[in-house]
């Protein structure tokens, strides 16, 4: 790869920017003051410096969010802020993306990614990936809708969808549940409760296939995956 393509990629600035640190001297390859951008490198084996410091490339960004409400689980919008703007800079540069969505006032697990790959298999209707949600429903769920969703319920465009599971942890006018369904249907969950005569008025994603919420995260926070989640991750078979 290029030098300035890799120096660029990884958030020192546009070609031109990265064009003058060149000619400064300021970048060395192997020990070697590289100024020529059109310089090949293998940055998975050559060492890179930039004024000293070593610099350590890498393709694939993996982060894990806890998603706030009021923010839409998009790349861009004229409208509203996204969950891709609040990312510090230098996770924006890698140009990552949401796998998948989680409803603007729906909070929770969000993974966000450049993987292309890992993003297809998660989201592919093949893979029927399992997704858990914690809800507070308006109403009593009872024993009569865990048998409805263990069948599968039908939505209101007359979409059936497939099992879910309903565990109901309180029950009573206002109820909390945990739900776990394979698919990701347009606000599915809430349409499901709809189905049965019942309202969601608060949703939260707790995991994903084998990945589960860092409940450390402040709702807008976000780290990077360890090196475990991601291999679970790409290794993961339902």
């Amino acid at each position: 790869m290029r030098i300035d393509k890799v120096l660029s990629k990884l958030g020192y600035g546009s070609r031109k920017d990265v064009k003058k640190l060149l000619k400064d001297c300021a970048v060395k390859v192997n020990n070697e003051i590289v100024k020529d951008a059109k310089h090949h490198v293998d940055p998975e084996n050559d060492s890179i410096t930039l004024n000293g410091e070593e610099i350590h490339y890498r393709e694939f960004i993996y982060l894990m969010m806890n998603k706030p409400p009021g923010v839409i689980s998009a790349t861009e919008d004229n409208r509203d802020e996204t969950v891709i703007d609040l990312l510090e800079i230098e996770d924006q540069v890698f140009e990552p993306f949401p796998v998948g969505r989680l409803d603007k006032d729906t909070e929770g697990l969000l993974l966000i990614t450049n993987d292309g790959q890992l993003s297809h298999k998660l989201l592919s209707p093949k893979k029927h990936v399992p997704k858990t949600y914690f809800a507070v429903i308006e109403g009593e769920v009872t024993e009569k809708d865990i048998e409805a969703f263990k069948k599968g319920v039908t939505l209101d465009d007359g979409y059936e969808t497939k099992p879910g599971e309903l565990v109901i942890l309180k029950s009573g006018l206002t109820s909390d549940i945990e739900l776990t369904i394979t698919e990701g249907k347009f606000h599915q969950v809430k349409r499901m409760f709809e189905a049965v005569g019942k309202r969601v008025i608060y949703l939260k994603r707790l995991s994903m296939g084998p990945l589960k919420l860092d409940e450390t995260l402040e709702l807008g926070e976000y780290r990077e995956l360890t090196d475990e989640e991601v291999e679970t991750l790409q290794t993961y078979e339902v």
